[in-house]
């Protein structure tokens, strides 16, 4: 236990350096996914151009055709099977998200040790799932756009994501799982909210990753963060740092968004977005 104390100072003097100087040191994945944000954002980059850096990930390829040919994105029918032909049809905020959808998938996948691997693994499907819904509760109240509801439901666990990949430089942390689950909830806000900034998102949606107050109470959610935080609470796929921390107030906190409301009208929106969030799931998932 020694080697672990040593190794988590280690890791958060390591951390809290790059915070405070700024340069956050992103493991491979997640810069291959900045790469292709930063093209989406350039006005000047082409179409051919986007494409190009997504045929050279081959697994983003297959996920962006995939997503290009479901259901939700291709009503009539009409196959894609170029990737130039994908991007166009998911638009850039749906390939943004796509990608760090990736990234997130190839993290989970990089871990020798196979405790960290089923954690990696749990928390790729718990971020998938949160944008999932987020997606489909946008999509069917329309006051937000769906692609950006994705967006920061993708994000949802980044912090805990970019912690966990740099964990595999301090191997002894793997040896107490429940006391390197408290060690990333300390660090987990900052991390992600630098995160957030050093990739330049949209301001609504650092804006909807309010920590401190994550929902206003508004009923039907009304604004991005509202719709996020109703994501989390429909999951199926609880965030396996919470597990480990035991932590489940999902429950708890889904009755007090809805006190006073009809208990039928929660379980009605759900309901109604259920469709349209299994259908993108399959097509990040699958």
């Amino acid at each position: 236990m020694q080697e672990f104390e040593r190794q988590a100072q280690a890791f958060a003097s390591q951390i809290e350096d790059e915070l405070q100087e700024g340069r956050l040191n992103f493991p491979t994945a997640l810069d291959v996914s900045l790469r292709i944000k930063r093209l989406a954002d350039n006005p000047e980059s082409t179409m051919e151009e986007i494409a190009a850096a997504v045929r050279a990930e081959p697994v983003l390829s297959a996920k962006a055709v995939r997503m290009a040919n479901a259901v939700l994105l291709n009503p009539y029918g009409r196959p894609v099977t170029s990737v130039n032909e994908a991007v166009k049809r998911i638009g850039l905020s749906a390939l943004r998200c796509l990608a760090f959808a990736v990234a997130a998938e190839q993290l989970a996948q990089d871990h020798r040790s196979r405790q960290m691997r089923l954690v990696a693994s749990g928390l790729w499907m718990h971020s998938v799932d949160v944008a999932a819904w987020s997606y489909a509760l946008a999509r069917h109240l329309c006051t937000v756009r769906p692609d950006t509801a994705m967006l920061a439901g993708i994000m949802i666990d980044i912090g805990q994501f970019f912690l966990l990949a740099r964990a595999a430089d301090y191997p002894a942390l793997e040896e107490n799982m429940s006391r390197f689950a408290e060690f990333v909830s300390t660090w987990e806000e900052p991390v992600g909210r630098a995160i957030l900034e050093a990739f330049e998102l949209p301001e609504a949606i650092v804006d909807a990753f309010q920590y401190e107050d994550p929902y206003a109470g508004n009923w039907p959610p009304e604004n991005l963060s509202d719709i996020v935080f109703i994501a989390t609470l429909a999951t199926d796929t609880p965030n396996p740092f919470d597990s480990l921390l035991g932590l489940d107030n999902r429950a708890a906190l889904r009755d007090t968004c809805i006190a006073g409301l009809d208990r039928s009208k929660y379980d009605e929106l759900l309901e109604a977005a259920q469709a349209g969030r299994q259908e993108l799931l399959a097509a990040v998932v699958g």
